[in-house]
């Protein structure tokens, strides 16, 4: 078991990182809406591993739900409203305030020296709904740092969330969201 093993714990640097959410419009009056870009802003993950063993690996992170933040650029009056809307309608914070996920197996390929691909399988828990979740990730050690990117796609009502739309559905959020990674951890002393 890795614990057994000396394992590096690394801790992400939320400072460091990015994490944002993709959403787009849909619908006959799509060119009306927005595609907001969303932040996510407030979240925290530790990852445990061996450099020469990465397949071993294990890492989780953790967001409260509350810190997503619309960044798109539109008039002040449509942030708020996409914003609230967003945390109050469609993420139901109230009830579900974490989202979660926490890693069940990695395949790594070192790509060069410091560099690898990752591909990351593990379970997502999002609006009170856990499902299996994969991605690839690119993992560079520089020093005592690690870094990961990458990108995956979730469909909304794998998670039980509602379609957001107007007019009778003439505007409407589409159902896929795109998450963009950038992430720092520091090794953990």
């Amino acid at each position: 078991m890795l614990r057994e093993l000396s394992a590096a714990r690394y801790a992400v640097d939320p400072r460091l990182s990015r994490f944002t959410v993709r959403v787009t419009s849909g619908g006959p009056l799509a060119k009306l809406g927005h595609n907001p870009a969303i932040s996510i802003s407030d979240f925290s993950g530790e990852i445990e591993c061996v450099r020469e063993k990465l397949d071993e690996s294990y890492f989780s992170v953790g967001i409260h739900a509350k810190s997503l933040v619309v960044v798109e650029d539109m008039s002040e009056s449509d942030r708020a409203e996409i914003q609230a809307t967003m945390l109050r309608d469609v993420l139901e914070i109230e009830k579900f305030p974490e989202i979660a996920f926490t890693s069940s197996s990695i395949v790594a390929e070192q790509v060069l020296e410091g560099l690898f691909r990752i591909g990351v399988t593990g379970n997502l828990t999002l609006h009170g709904v856990v499902r299996r979740l994969q991605f690839t990730s690119q993992v560079a050690f520089v020093g005592d740092s690690l870094r990961a990117s990458g990108d995956f796609t979730i469909l909304q009502t794998d998670y039980n969330i509602k379609l957001y739309s107007v007019a009778v559905g003439a505007l409407k959020l589409k159902d896929e969201l795109r998450f963009t990674f950038d992430i720092v951890a520091k090794r953990a002393v």
